[in-house]
C-alpha cells in the first residue's frame, strides 16, 4: 500500500514560512516549505485541513493562525457535518480547520486529529483510477464526487474533489492559473498526476 510521507510548500519566503506554520499549527516534518518564485495566480487546485476534537479547538488554531499572519477566508460556522473555517496562510495556501463535533466534550487542545491534504481534480473518476495504478488503496469513493485513500499508517491522509466543489467548500473562486506550488513526498513517486501535480519519492 502506497503511503504519503509528506508535503511540501513551495513559498516565496521559507523563513517567513516557517515562522508562520510553527506558530500557527505547530506541525511536524509532514509539513515542509521550500523557495520558489513560480508563477501562480487565484486557486492553487488544493487545500490543507486539520481535523480536531472539537469546536473550541477548531477556534484556537483559527485564531492562532490569524494572529501569525493568515486572513480568514469562510468563518468557522456549523454545519451539517459539524464545525469549521477557512483561513489563507500567507504563502497563499488555503487551510480548513474542522471538527465533526458539533459541541466541546473537554477544553480546547493544540492536538491535530488528521492532516489531509485534498486535491482538485478535473476528473476524479480518472484521477482514481491513475492513483489506484500508481499503488494507493481507495478507502471510500462517492462517484464522480470524492475519493479518500487509505493511506494508514502514513501522517498525511489523501482524497481528491472535483475542482470547483473544492474551491466551494474553500469559499474561493475555482479560477487559477500557474504553478500549484505543492510537492507531495511518499512511496509511490516520482511522477506527475493528470492534474499536474507533483510527486517526488521519499
Amino acid at each position: 500500500m502506497a503511503s504519503l510521507a509528506s508535503v511540501t510548500l513551495e513559498v516565496d519566503d521559507p523563513t517567513a514560512a516557517e515562522r508562520f506554520y510553527s506558530a500557527a499549527f505547530g506541525l511536524g516534518p509532514e509539513l515542509r516549505v521550500r523557495a520558489s518564485e513560480a508563477p501562480t495566480t487565484g486557486f492553487r487546485g488544493f487545500t490543507l485541513s486539520l481535523t480536531v476534537s472539537g469546536p473550541a479547538t477548531v477556534d484556537g488554531f483559527i485564531d492562532a493562525a490569524l494572529d501569525a499572519g493568515a486572513s480568514p477566508v469562510k468563518p468557522a460556522t456549523k454545519s451539517f457535518w459539524g464545525y469549521g473555517g477557512v483561513v489563507r496562510a500567507p504563502d497563499g495556501s488555503l487551510w480548513k480547520i474542522a471538527t465533526s463535533a458539533k459541541r466541546d466534550k473537554s477544553p480546547a487542545t493544540r492536538e491535530i486529529d488528521q492532516f489531509v491534504l485534498l486535491l482538485g481534480v478535473d476528473d476524479v473518476v480518472a484521477s482514481k483510477h491513475f492513483y489506484v495504478e500508481q499503488g494507493l488503496t481507495v478507502g471510500k469513493s462517492y462517484g464522480r464526487k470524492y475519493v479518500d485513500f487509505d493511506t494508514a499508517p502514513s501522517p498525511v491522509k489523501l482524497g481528491l474533489y472535483g475542482r470547483p466543489a473544492l474551491a466551494k467548500d474553500a469559499g474561493v473562486s475555482p479560477d487559477g492559473t500557474g504553478s500549484h506550488r505543492l510537492v507531495i513526498g511518499g512511496d509511490a513517486g516520482p511522477f506527475t498526476d493528470p492534474d499536474g501535480f507533483v510527486w517526488e519519492k521519499e
